[in-house]
């Protein structure tokens, strides 16, 4: 099967739309239908419902996504094994959810590279579903979450505890008007979530929610607010001034995990990869 017609079915799954997909491919439109058209054919089903501004997958395209995904980062991952084959290097798949790199990832990826000469290093953006198919498909090796999946065939290990404080653009901010001063509320979780109803409920909702920290911090440093953060994130705001942490408010904490499949045959250099992130709390105290 053609990898471009998966790459391109894929795209439209993403962008649900024929026109966006041929901009981020590169590609015209015409080629794009063709493709799908093509994939179509040789599968002998539709892939998806057209609909004027509505394009929807299938049940049979439903089926192949999740083929398509695996099939891509496998050949993805094929090229660069034997591209390194020469110079006898190991590569190891990181991924981590958006959350994960903001709070914890981008702090000490640096110190992961330099202490691992020898070792191509993919390091990826994946939500915590996809990363925990990846890595039962064996496509991914070690995956970096808030929410540990519960799978047998996988190894979950707590790395670290990241205290989350409730911060402030204003200075005058307490208990009594953190949430009603332009609040952003982060979706750092299930127990976050849980533990957040359980605080404040009864609070007035916010005025904007994202799934990204870096999101929420960049928005109230630019138009004011107030947001739970990671403590590691903001620490150059509160020291600058530009932040202030709102003691008075209650706050939280996430445990951070990794997880890899438990018959992974680089388990040695994943076992020291995951010690080596173990560490990274030390500087953050």
């Amino acid at each position: 099967m053609d990898i471009d017609l998966l790459k391109t079915f894929v795209e439209v799954v993403r962008t649900r739309h024929f026109g966006k997909a041929a901009e981020n491919l590169y590609i015209t439109q015409s080629a794009v239908s063709f493709r799908i058209r093509q994939l179509e054919q040789g599968l002998g089903v539709n892939l998806f419902i057209r609909q004027r501004n509505n394009i929807q997958l299938t049940a049979p395209g439903e089926r192949l996504l999740p083929h398509a995904q695996m099939i891509i980062t496998g050949m993805q991952r094929a090229k660069v094994d034997v591209a390194l084959a020469d110079n006898m290097h190991k590569q190891i798949s990181l991924a981590g959810t958006p959350n994960v790199w903001d709070a914890f990832l981008q702090f000490g990826i640096t110190n992961i590279v330099s202490a691992m000469p020898g070792v191509s290093l993919v390091a990826e953006v994946k939500a915590q579903q996809e990363s925990t198919r990846l890595l039962l498909e064996r496509t991914l090796d070690l995956a970096v979450l808030f929410d540990p999946p519960k799978v047998d065939e996988l190894v979950v290990k707590r790395i670290c505890e990241l205290p989350i404080i409730p911060v402030s653009a204003f200075e005058a901010a307490n208990s009594e008007n953190f949430f009603d001063n332009q609040y952003v509320y982060v979706d750092w979780g299930t127990s976050f979530s849980l533990w957040h109803a359980r605080e404040f409920n009864g609070h007035a909702p916010p005025y904007f929610r994202t799934s990204t920290g870096r999101i929420a911090l960049d928005l109230i440093l630019k138009c004011g607010g107030s947001a739970f953060i990671p403590q590691l994130l903001v620490e150059e705001q509160l020291k600058a001034g530009e932040l202030y942490h709102v003691e008075d408010v209650a706050h939280t904490s996430r445990d951070v995990f990794v997880a890899y499949h438990k018959d992974n045959e680089q388990t040695p250099l994943l076992e020291k990869l995951v010690n080596l992130l173990m560490e990274l709390k030390i500087s953050y105290k």
